[in-house]
């Protein structure tokens, strides 16, 4: 299983950025999925998740209404939406998957993607 997270960079405060997951060797519609986050110094933290059959969203308190995840299952790949960015944002974003299920505790995740550096400058 490979879980790949691209789409970050150096935006301005305000800005917007799109991230994107890729996926393979898994059965991507079964996969209830996940994006986290982990600052410099803090402990990586949950920021939206999205149940493996679509119809359910959960976001973290600070993103929501400026956040959306979705997904595209014919194209195994995962998005975040991050519009109204802040310097706050600034972290490497993670993409996580587990069969089938939902909630997303940081233990319960069975995949990992490496990251990708999102920074936010005011």
């Amino acid at each position: 299983v490979q879980l790949q997270a691209s789409g970050g960079g150096l935006v301005q405060a305000g800005d917007s950025l799109r991230l994107s997951c890729a996926a393979s060797g898994l059965t991507f519609s079964t996969y209830t999925l996940g994006w986290f986050r982990q600052a410099p110094g803090k402990e990586r933290e949950f920021v939206a998740g999205i149940k493996w059959s679509g119809d359910f969203t959960y976001y973290t308190d600070p993103v929501r209404g400026r956040f959306t995840i979705s997904r595209d299952n014919a194209k195994n790949t995962m998005y975040l939406q991050m519009n109204s960015l802040k310097p706050e944002d600034t972290a490497v974003y993670y993409c996580a998957a587990k069969k089938y299920g939902s909630g997303w505790s940081r233990n319960g995740m069975d995949y990992w993607g490496k990251g990708t550096l999102v920074t936010v400058s005011s």
